[in-house]
């Protein structure tokens, strides 16, 4: 039977290289945001690879919009196997550790932080019922390493690192797979920072299973 990947927070730069590749290994693909134009287009490409998909309005940061997509996606294709879990809050919204407030650390917390366990909390009864699926979750270099001018945005990544790595540890001998990987470039075409290469890394990790977590690219040069 063929597999589902849900990847929340799809976009037509990461999102669609991690569809692509999951879907040239046989995947599903449900895409889950709130642009309905990049999403039909992405749709539109991948199914000229032959790859089955739907796209599933939602803005995340509203959670019953957020559930109400995945249990579309679910209903639509039988299940989720595999979460992907990598929204993108953009620069704009990011501030010096100086300037870190109550009200702007809410705005990562609210975007990425409960969105995340949401997401969690809607697939994981019938992954542990199937006993396998994955979970994984991409952030950004702050997740290992305090970088002053993401000071709201680094304290919601290591905490998603944090999260993550309790679910790896329970979730492991229950036959679930949960993975971590940190980006720590700008991600665009043609660099380092491919979209083509860090999908080819998650799916290595996620096939292969044999660690929890790794940094892309895997030699991090730190900013500071």
């Amino acid at each position: 039977m063929q597999k589902t990947i849900a990847i929340i927070g799809a976009g037509p730069g990461l999102g669609l290289s991690i569809a692509k590749k999951f879907g040239k290994q046989q995947f599903n693909v449900a895409l889950i945001a709130r642009n309905s134009e990049k999403l039909a287009v992405m749709v539109d490409e991948l199914k000229t690879m032959n790859i089955k998909a739907n796209f599933y309005l939602a803005d995340i940061t509203d959670l019953s919009q957020l559930q109400k997509a995945l249990r579309a996606a679910k209903n639509d294709f039988g299940g989720i196997d595999v979460l992907e879990f990598s929204p993108y809050s953009g620069p704009d919204k990011f501030r010096n550790v100086l300037e870190v407030t109550p009200e702007n650390l809410m705005e990562q917390v609210n975007s990425y932080l409960l969105p995340a366990i949401h997401s969690v909390n809607e697939v994981l009864p019938t992954l542990q019922e199937k006993g396998e699926g994955a979970i994984l979750f991409t952030t950004g270099l702050s997740a290992f390493h305090p970088i002053p001018q993401l000071g709201n945005a680094g304290i919601v990544m290591s905490g998603i690192r944090n999260y993550a790595t309790n679910l790896h540890n329970v979730l492991k001998e229950q036959g679930i797979y949960v993975g971590h990987l940190s980006i720590g470039t700008f991600i665009a075409a043609g660099t380092e920072g491919d979209p083509d290469l860090i999908a080819e890394a998650w799916y290595d990790l996620y096939s292969k299973k044999e660690q929890f977590e790794a940094t892309f690219p895997k030699e991090i040069k730190l900013p500071f």
